[in-house]
């Protein structure tokens, strides 16, 4: 989400909102499970999008989070971000091509609640450089989940993240950031993926959730807005990458909400 001024308080959730929240995120690792097969040379973003709506409304019995979603009204159902597209990439009849890098962000509202994550896919083989800024980008997210536990800072997670991504000569993009997430789909408080003082005075506490989604660049942070006001590109065309999971702040440390199968081993990626 787009950083913006606090207008709502922190809530905490209750057992049986956790219990919603585990259901939606599960769907939305599902949504990423199921696409994957379908990320190849020649196929289009939109025909992604469509295979992604069909099974979150037909198989899931669930709601598409992104469609018509804020001003102007977010068209599709998924966001696809190709390349050097940082964030809310939308789907289109451009075909893509070997070697083609895009994060595939999905949220679905199911009983009323939301879950949000998000993954880079390889389009054939990947060059060496999309290889590690998507592999470092993702160690970044779970290097920031590392630091969730009930009284620890906010500004403990962006302060990993940013450490981990400009020791590997990378940039962190500063104008989007993670979010309280639940019967919303954005909620406080802001999940900053850099350093900031400000967010050493916001404590972590059992019953939080939010999601954690930073944005590395391959060169500068800098971007721009394209006319479509939703699509957001590096501004110097250089690669960027994004992965994000929702995450709830439990009694003793946390639980990934939208965890895949696949990541049954992630700590040892680390």
């Amino acid at each position: 989400m787009a950083k913006k001024e606090r207008d709502q308080e922190i809530t905490l959730k209750t057992p049986d909102e956790i219990a919603k929240m585990r259901v939606a995120g599960k769907l939305a690792a599902d949504v990423l499970d199921m696409i994957g097969e379908y990320v190849k040379p020649g196929v289009t973003t939109d025909e992604l999008d469509r295979i992604c709506h069909d099974y979150i409304v037909n198989v899931q019995q669930a709601i598409p989070a992104p469609l018509n979603y804020g001003e102007p009204p977010f068209p599709k159902s998924i966001c696809t971000s190709v390349n050097h597209v940082i964030c809310h990439g939308i789907p289109s009849d451009k075909k893509l091509k070997e070697g083609d890098a895009i994060n595939i962000d999905i949220t679905v509202i199911k009983d009323g609640y939301h879950g949000d994550t998000s993954k880079m896919f390889h389009v054939g083989k990947p060059s060496i450089a999309a290889k590690r800024l998507s592999d470092i980008t993702q160690q970044c997210m779970y290097l920031g989940i590392l630091e969730v536990r009930p009284g620890a800072t906010f500004g403990a997670i962006g302060k990993v993240i940013q450490k981990h991504a400009h020791s590997n000569r990378f940039s962190v993009v500063e104008e989007f950031c993670g979010h309280g997430i639940g019967s919303r789909f954005h909620e406080a408080p802001q999940i900053l993926h850099y350093y900031s003082k400000d967010s050493d005075k916001l404590i972590m506490q059992a019953g939080m959730i939010f999601t954690i989604e930073p944005m590395i660049n391959q060169g500068k942070r800098d971007l721009k807005i394209m006319p479509d006001k939703w699509t957001a590109v590096t501004k110097d065309h250089k690669l960027s990458a994004q992965w994000e999971h929702t995450v709830l702040v439990t009694q003793d440390g946390f639980e990934i909400l939208t965890l895949r199968a696949e990541e049954a081993e992630w700590r040892s990626t680390l």
